[in-house]
């Protein structure tokens, strides 16, 4: 974990401070201030390693942890220990949840038929991890493809659809809140206390 998180830091000063020693120029005499390195050679290493590169790590460890989650789950119905049926005149079936007996690690735990109360937690994280890293693909790829394209065929494009993609990535930071009220009661609670009269 440290080793990571230093190659993350060095990564990002890597990125950042490349312009600062020659890489590009990052001063513009005409409009008399300082800009983004336009050489395509950064283009293509910073947006690759600001984005593409995070972007697939992310999406591969997704990829595990959807796997993981899928094996968990499906290992603890293949370990599942229904009981056997009853013998004599058959009754009207009752609407109470059955028990049924799941051996794990030398005990015994009760859970009742269908999705137990950690599976489905653990689907929902899931599928809130996912809803995370969609939005946050949606909000920040037109920023980078732009900045990719641009310094390498030379296009000019407007600075009005710059900023509004630029501002468009910002948004992300908006929808996060949103999104992890939507998946946790604790944060719903808490929203509902903040904004919601008290009758």
């Amino acid at each position: 974990s440290n080793a990571m998180i230093g190659l993350t830091w060095a990564l990002s000063a890597l990125i950042s401070l490349a312009p600062l020693s020659g890489w590009g120029e990052t001063y513009s005499p005409a409009q008399q201030r300082c800009q983004v390195s336009q050489a395509p050679s950064y283009a293509v290493v910073s947006t690759c390693g600001a984005f593409y590169l995070p972007l697939c790590v992310v999406l591969f460890v997704y990829w595990k942890i959807y796997k993981a989650a899928r094996f968990r789950i499906g290992g603890r119905r293949r370990n599942a220990v229904l009981p056997l049926p009853q013998r004599g005149p058959v009754k009207e079936a009752s609407h109470e949840p059955q028990m049924v007996f799941t051996a794990r690690h030398a005990t015994i735990t009760f859970q009742t038929d269908g999705e137990t109360w950690r599976e489905q937690k653990e689907k929902k994280a899931v599928l809130m991890v996912g809803i995370l890293i969609g939005v946050f693909v949606l909000c920040w790829i037109p920023f980078f493809i732009t900045e990719l394209i641009s310094p390498l065929c030379s296009c000019n494009i407007p600075p009005v659809w710059k900023s509004i993609f630029l501002w468009l990535g910002y948004s992300n930071s908006f929808f996060n809140p949103l999104i992890y009220t939507a998946f946790n009661k604790n944060y719903n609670n808490a929203f509902k206390t903040l904004f919601v009269r008290q009758r």
